[in-house]
């Protein structure tokens, strides 16, 4: 149960004055539902209203506060003018200007002949200085709550900062003081506050340098999340070791046929990694592995001879991935080698229904299926193994760990082998998949060709398409790939289906037309086509970023690559290169260019490794959005910013490695509090894993 001194801040933020139900979905839309997202929702700078000049002297453009007397009304005689009050010091006056101002509420706040505070920013307009719609109007006895400097917080459409600020003034009121759960000496050598007074300054910086800077209060609680994280991720992992496993492992013979059946030998990687993975299927406790391997390592070869020491001993083996396409393409990659080698093979997806899917089911709890490949239909209730050894999770950041556990949940001590094709730089790999071991294939299997990358101006499209024509007529595919243009399918679509028109207007109707909203049997249908040679070029979104195979392809457009990440560019230039004829890849971006962008397409000229990518992905963007946007394997840093703390993120990790060896079950006092630490951060599942262990 959660402790009930975090009730407060786990209230709903309907609970705040003045967040009725109309604005709580605003506010969940911008920081979270609950009281404490706001306490994790930081400014992002500040305005300073301790100025405070005479009329005459105030300067254009800048915010003041000035003490003035209210002379004369001006309502408005049209809506489309505005209300005007007069106002004046010893040296001049000003106009407050208002508009759709509502006279009786304004005669109210602003009454003849006496005096008011003002803050806002001042405007020459023509001879004449103004304030429109200023940020303060109170009387003279409050100067001094006004002349402060205030935080400014990122906002959303519907919701104005002073809302806001209000809220989180309300939101820090709640918060409760609460037990100290860092190392009493960790926190005096590093200078930093309590809990509580690092929040009180985060929400109140002194200056535009402290809220945008790396500051003792920021440091502590980045290291607060840091902490929680880490020690949440040991737990997982001490109670994974604390499961009992059972020792897989087979005489080879199997695997002697499949690696007969190759048309190439391992690479040195992967014949590392398979040691790896073989040591930890051998031993009595269960393996949860992480196969890290750039884009064309040859993971899949690598987790089917993992699959085999499993058969070999008379269990079964799964092997999930995130959609169908990516399914059927490993069940068309393994099935010739499981045929070699005798092995009997099933296919299971959304897409089978009635008798068939009746039969896949029926076989495999009678132990007919040797190994089970399919999507997110394999987590379904009706779906039991006779006896599940090995299960294999594909592209892991599309999956939550909830969703690994349910998998393993088939079988009796499953080994785990999680894969990505996506490089994870080595702190996010800390962060995202410290319950794991780790193996890397940073190899491409010998005979793979480089890809001639190129950056052009998007003003030379013609130029590129009248080269693309001249590829498609000496027998090449190509993929064309559109832009997300901003966050919503309709625009993503609309670009796709713009390119397919015109592409078709210029080569013909040999091309096809992929994207998120079509059915996947729809999809699978283009792919197919498109992998058999009946079409020349594929115009996608980035449905296509992931694992699609066509080793026939060789060029690949990218539109709009300025707005893509480096990991995504990197994810979609692996689709070409995968046969024996020269690839390019050409990225057409647009002007303006950023100077982050500019510095993305410039490394992808520079460099194929997808290890040196993700390092530098994580430098240009941060933690967040590496893995692509919100993905549920990695966690959503509130306060933490990797590139900033990168330091802490050891510190916390060592720190969580030490707590668990003097106090596994968290049960002296500062396991009490650091109890209430993963509350704080809903790493509740790790504590629920401390009860059932």
């Amino acid at each position: 149960m959660r402790p009930q001194c975090l009730f407060p801040l786990f209230a709903l933020v309907t609970s705040l004055p003045g967040v009725g139900p109309r604005l709580a979905p605003l506010y969940e839309r911008l920081a979270g539902g609950k009281v404490v997202d706001l306490l994790w929702h930081l400014p992002s700078g500040v305005i300073d209203r301790r100025f405070s000049p005479k009329v005459a002297e105030a300067p254009d453009g800048k915010v003041a506060t000035l003490v003035l007397r209210v002379d004369t009304h001006f309502p408005s005689d049209s809506p489309k003018r505005p209300y005007r009050v007069r106002l004046a010091d010893e040296t001049g006056f000003l106009h407050l200007v208002f508009f759709h101002g509502r006279e009786d509420w304004l005669r109210r706040q602003l009454p003849e002949g006496e005096t008011r505070v003002i803050s806002g920013v001042v405007e020459r307009f023509n001879t004449e200085i103004q304030i429109t719609h200023p940020d303060h109007i109170v009387p003279l006895a409050q100067q001094d709550e006004v002349m402060t400097v205030e935080p400014v917080y990122p906002l959303t459409a519907g919701l104005t900062g002073r809302l806001i600020t209000k809220s989180v003034k309300a939101a820090l009121a709640k918060a409760p003081d609460l037990p100290e759960w860092q190392d009493s000496a960790w926190l005096a050598r590093q200078h930093w506050p309590s809990w509580h007074q690092a929040l009180e300054a985060v929400h109140a910086p002194a200056d535009e340098f402290a809220a945008g800077q790396d500051t003792p209060a920021r440091r502590r609680l980045a290291f607060d999340e840091l902490l929680a994280n880490q020690l949440a991720l040991a737990m997982v992992r001490a109670q994974m070791r604390r499961l009992k496993g059972r020792s897989v492992c087979g005489d080879g013979r199997l695997r002697q046929e499949i690696l007969a059946a190759l048309p190439f030998s391992l690479t040195g990687a992967q014949t590392r990694s398979l040691g790896e993975i073989d040591a930890d299927m051998a031993a009595p406790i269960r393996m949860l592995r992480l196969l890290q391997g750039d884009v064309g390592s040859g993971k899949t070869v690598v987790a089917l001879l993992a699959m085999i020491s499993a058969v070999e001993i008379g269990a079964q083996a799964a092997m999930m991935a995130p959609t169908e396409i990516l399914a059927r393409q490993h069940f068309a990659t393994i099935a010739p080698l499981a045929e070699a080698a005798g092995l009997r093979l099933a296919l299971l997806t959304g897409r089978d229904k009635g008798k068939p899917r009746e039969r896949i089911l029926a076989a495999l709890a009678e132990g007919e299926v040797d190994i089970l490949l399919g999507t997110h239909a394999l987590f379904q209730e009706d779906v039991a193994f006779k006896n599940l050894a090995l299960a294999v999770i594909d592209e892991q950041h599309r999956f939550g760990v909830h969703q690994r556990l349910e998998l393993a949940a088939k079988g009796t001590a499953v080994d785990m082998l999680v894969m990505t094709a996506t490089p994870i730089p080595r702190t996010l790999l800390l962060t995202a998949y410290g319950d794991m071991d780790v193996s890397r294939l940073d190899e491409k299997p010998p005979g793979r060709k480089p890809v001639d990358t190129r950056v052009v101006p998007l003003a030379r499209l013609d130029e590129m398409a009248a080269a693309v024509g001249r590829a498609i007529a000496g027998g090449a595919r190509v993929y064309w790939v559109c832009p997300l243009v901003e966050e919503s399918e309709t625009s993503d679509l609309a670009a796709a289906e713009q390119r397919h028109h015109h592409l078709t207007g210029l080569f013909g109707d040999r091309i096809g037309l992929i994207h998120g909203r079509m059915k996947p049997t729809a999809k699978d249908a283009v792919m197919e086509k498109f992998a058999a040679g009946e079409l020349d070029v594929l115009v996608a979104t980035t449905v296509i970023e992931v694992g699609v195979d066509v080793p026939a392809a060789t060029v690949m457009v990218i539109e709009h690559a300025e707005r893509f990440g480096l990991a995504q560019l990197h994810q979609l230039r692996g689709r070409v290169g995968r046969g024996d004829k020269d690839s390019r890849c050409l990225l057409l971006y647009g002007h303006p260019l950023g100077e982050v962008a500019k510095a993305r397409l410039e490394i992808m000229r520079a460099t194929e490794d997808g290890f040196a990518i993700a390092e530098e992905d994580l430098r240009l963007r941060g933690g967040g959005e590496v893995l692509g946007t919100r993905q549920s394997g990695v966690p959503e840093f509130r306060l933490a910013d990797l590139t900033l703390h990168g330091e802490l993120l050891a510190a916390a990790r060592d720190d969580a490695a030490l707590i668990l060896g003097r106090d596994p079950d968290l049960q002296t006092p500062r396991g009490e509090s650091l109890r209430v630490l993963l509350y704080l951060f809903e790493c509740d599942a790790a504590v629920r894993t401390l009860r059932s262990g």
